[in-house]
């Protein structure tokens, strides 16, 4: 099927009355949770999977992907208005964004990012079009040995780029890769970990998981939160960008869109790596960098642009390999095995109206997102008056009888407290959930695999370098350690943080007393424990948020 047939296939099934309801509902629920301090995507679509039992395969993704890159426009809004980032990719956009709300130019501010964010998702749409068909007729080719590298490599790059501290996060990926063990083994159909109770025999329920950690612990951590933002005060006015905005910003966000897309796709990349490096490449590019951080529009526009083509092209590894670069395209992957789909190079070949479908509808999700937030950033500004106790309790409430909902089983009910329990010690003690997630999804493509190709090779280890691909990846790997081991003591000499893009993040801080301009602000374990491309909404304070994976 070529691509003008794929995409008419495509928009056929987004265009369906009851798919585009649900695009329009998850782009609208993704711009209210982004406003909304104290859940994010990761935590909204990890309490939405129940749902899927309910939807069709196609439209459960649409309305999870429409979450996902919905909740980058949103965190714009308080990153401007309250120097307060509802996203953790909106980290950079308080730097300029909020000194222009200071100036007056709230309204500029949100409408030249509604507009990047537009124009960086679409571009990303074109190029998921273009690459994702031919890498899926690459990976075809694969073999179990490439899968096993792959894979490995998506975990590693994840802990290390999108985290702050990168043993931590490997003791959680390894966890995560013993809890998949959990059950009986595939292959000869032993118990392993069950310790004699048959619920565990199926292993740990991945949406009982999923809602503990990133629900019910993201519950109990912000309920802690009590610090209060100052909202700018002066009516929101001239939303819609001045023909001087838009050349001072055009730049930047055909920059931006490139970037983001690229960074994306890497494992690990996100929307806090993308929203950084972009801020970064601009105020190295400008004439008079010290406009930056005193309110320069294109230190909005060109994160903004970044972290919202990032977020689409994230489908792109999903999609072609089934492998998820980050934990909220981990919970997608989740959500569509939960609905018996394979993910990976066979997807666009056996379920054509997914794969197609999916990508229409965010040429439509964008669309809305932009008539969304031009004309109603007001209405978003006042979820702010709700008090974030009546959240909490309504989202456990919805997360206790949405798991319940898909075993009807009460053992599940005591998963999601437990993990509950253990996501919320977790972000206290500077453990990120993220890795453990992604992990857990993994465990099964990377066991399995493993097994293949030790099988097929009789039993040398070899095998995994001396093929040329999956030798090249894990030269790529060591390659990364290496490095992030070098720089680890470099930076431990001159007393800096652990972090692999700091040096990414002095360049974008304008000055050291920004929110968030820190590397703990950017890198760290923040109030909802999201990953560098999913997102995760911040604290109260904005001080501290989360990297996706």
């Amino acid at each position: 099927m070529g691509i003008a047939d794929g995409l008419g296939e495509g928009f056929s099934v987004a265009l369906d009355p009851t798919n585009i309801l649900y695009v329009f509902i998850g782009v609208l629920i993704g711009t209210v949770i982004g406003v909304l301090p104290g859940l994010g995507p990761t935590a909204t679509i990890a309490l939405l999977l129940p749902l899927t039992y309910e939807l069709e395969p196609v439209t459960s993704v649409i309305l999870l992907a429409g979450i996902y890159y919905g909740s980058m426009y949103g965190g714009t809004i308080t990153s401007v208005l309250l120097q307060l980032p509802g996203e953790a990719a909106s980290v950079v956009t308080t730097f300029d964004g909020y000194q222009m709300a200071k100036q007056g130019r709230a309204g500029p501010a949100l409408g030249i990012a509604a507009v990047g964010s537009f124009i960086g998702g679409t571009l990303a749409v074109v190029g998921l079009i273009l690459l994702a068909p031919p890498l899926a007729d690459l990976a075809v080719e694969f073999g179990a040995q490439e899968y096993v590298a792959l894979t490995a490599f998506g975990i590693l790059l994840v802990t290390y780029l999108g985290t702050k501290h990168p043993v931590k996060a490997l003791c959680m990926a390894a966890l995560g890769l013993l809890l998949a063990t959990i059950g009986q083994d595939l292959t000869t159909g032993t118990g392993r970990f069950t310790f004699d109770q048959v619920e565990l025999f199926d292993g740990l329920d991945f949406v009982a998981v999923a809602m503990g950690l990133f629900g019910v612990g993201e519950i109990l951590y912000n309920l802690e939160k009590t610090e209060k933002a100052e909202q700018i005060k002066s009516r929101i006015k001239n939303i819609w960008p001045s023909r001087k905005d838009f050349k001072d910003s055009s730049g930047a966000i055909a920059r931006g869109s490139v970037l983001g897309f690229f960074l994306g796709v890497l494992p690990g990349g996100g929307g806090v790596i993308s929203s950084l490096a972009s801020y970064g490449m601009e105020k190295r590019r400008a004439k008079d960098p010290s406009r930056f951080g005193k309110g320069a529009i294109e230190g909005v526009a060109g994160p903004e642009t970044a972290n919202n083509a990032s977020s689409t092209s994230a489908f792109v590894p999903l999609l072609t390999l089934g492998i998820p670069p980050n934990v909220v395209l981990a919970l997608i992957y989740g959500a569509l095995l939960i609905n018996g789909v394979q993910v990976g190079p066979q997807l666009i070949d056996t379920n054509p109206e997914i794969f197609w479908g999916v990508i229409a509808s965010m040429f439509i999700g964008n669309l809305m997102l932009l008539a969304l937030n031009i004309p109603l950033v007001g209405i978003f500004v006042q979820l702010l008056r709700v008090r974030g106790g009546i959240l909490a309790a309504f989202a456990l409430l919805i997360t206790m009888a949405g798991v319940f909902s898909v075993n009807n089983d009460i053992f599940d009910m005591w998963v999601v407290l437990a993990f509950g329990v253990i996501g919320w010690l977790m972000k206290k003690t500077g453990f990120e959930p993220g890795p453990l997630v992604l992990a857990f999804v993994l465990g099964a493509i990377l066991e399995t695999n493993f097994r293949r190709a030790m099988i097929t090779s009789d039993g040398q280890f070899d095998t995994f370098v001396t093929r040329p691909l999956s030798g090249t990846i894990f030269a790529l790997m060591a390659l990364v350690i290496v490095y992030s081991t070098v720089m680890g003591i470099r930076r431990q000499r001159r007393g800096r943080p652990p972090a692999l893009y700091s040096d990414q993040l002095d360049a974008a801080a304008p000055h050291e007393t920004a929110p968030g301009s820190e590397a703990e602000g950017t890198a760290g374990v923040g109030a909802t424990g999201d990953r560098a491309d999913g997102g995760g909404s911040p604290g109260a304070t904005g001080g501290s948020t989360r990297a996706e994976p």
